[in-house]
């Protein structure tokens, strides 16, 4: 969700001359719609079809998309797929549908990821959740995602907002892990054919069978493998094309103010 603060200082800029473009990593204005529409008008990107169609829906505008810049190199690894992956254990990003999946699945390691920044009281609460399932081991945040999916079979994404895209979810596809997720916000583009969607307000017997589909069945999970390296390697996703976009955009909003 876009905050207040960045659409202030993009509005501050444009009126005092500079070439504007704001990102638009999600739903939402932060509150300042009357502000926003002046950038709706080939000056906002958006980064997922999902968060451009809520523009639309919204402003009667549909900004182009150009889905998150993610080098393949970064990422791409050679798994052992030891693990169910789960990365910024928090609330929104589905914790609660998580530990009950690992608890229902009391044979197979999970790995808990942090992600963003928690303060010492919520880790010490987490850490303590997490002490109930012993098959769950907690990661602290890492610089290298490769130390992370070297060793993941699955990638566990239940959201339970509307993510803008689910980046995660290609970074593990680029090595042929295919996610389970959910079937909410922008997180059906990143995984595309490479995994299965499932209803983050379904019964939790749906995210078991997903889950016990790709660690039990090598046939299953050849197939989604490839399809996920498939769908990281899409041309919307491509390093060079994003570059084109993005240098199109920005020289368009260059020009409308000379």
């Amino acid at each position: 969700m876009l905050a207040l603060a960045p659409i202030r200082m993009a509005l501050v800029a444009k009126r005092a001359g500079l070439p504007t473009v704001i990102h638009l990593t999600g739903p939402g204005t932060g509150g300042l719609d009357v502000g926003f529409e002046e950038f709706l008008d080939g000056m906002c990107v958006a980064i997922s079809q999902f968060t451009s169609e809520w523009f639309e829906q919204r402003f009667g505008k549909r900004p182009p998309v150009i889905y998150p810049v993610i080098i393949p190199e970064s990422y791409r690894t050679c798994t052992t797929r030891e693990n169910v992956t789960f990365i910024n254990p928090i609330p929104f990003k589905g914790l609660d549908i998580a530990l009950e999946i690992a608890k229902c699945c009391p044979d197979i390691p999970f790995v808990f990821v942090e992600g963003w920044l928690l303060r010492s009281d919520r880790r010490l609460e987490l850490a303590q959740r997490l002490a109930e399932h012993h098959n769950v081991t907690l990661l602290e945040r890492q610089l290298d995602m490769r130390r992370v999916y070297e060793r993941c079979r699955i990638l566990l994404a239940p959201s339970i907002w509307e993510e803008g895209y689910g980046r995660v979810v290609t970074e593990a596809q680029i090595s042929g892990i295919p996610a389970v997720a959910s079937a909410r916000g922008g997180l059906p583009e990143a995984v595309g054919p490479g995994g299965i969607l499932v209803d983050p307000d379904g019964p939790i017997d749906d995210w078991i069978a997903a889950i016990r589909k790709l660690w039990d069945d090598e046939e299953h999970y050849a197939q989604l493998s490839a399809a996920a390296r498939r769908h990281a390697a899409r041309p919307d996703i491509n390093f060079d094309c994003q570059m084109d976009a993005w240098e199109e955009i920005l020289s368009r909003a260059a020009q409308r103010l000379c």
